[in-house]
């Protein structure tokens, strides 16, 4: 989000990555003032679609690096 401090993770089910992708992707084109999100806790997070900076969409599955090897 613009103007925050950090970066908003929000960890979704992977079942739902594709309904909300496109939900991201209606906030972004204007048909929706505010992006309604669940998480995986049950949690409702309002974000107002005039304030998304950025999306990144990842996967569990994705390979994590720690620490400083390549």
């Amino acid at each position: 989000m613009t103007q925050a401090p950090r970066e908003l993770t929000v960890e979704v089910a992977d079942a739902d990555r594709d309904e909300f992708r496109a939900r991201v992707e209606a906030a972004l084109a204007g048909a929706s003032d505010v992006l309604w999100v669940t998480d995986r806790r049950g949690r409702d997070l309002a974000i107002p679609s005039a304030k998304i900076a950025y999306v990144e969409l990842g996967s569990a599955e994705s390979d994590r690096r720690i620490g400083f090897g390549g």
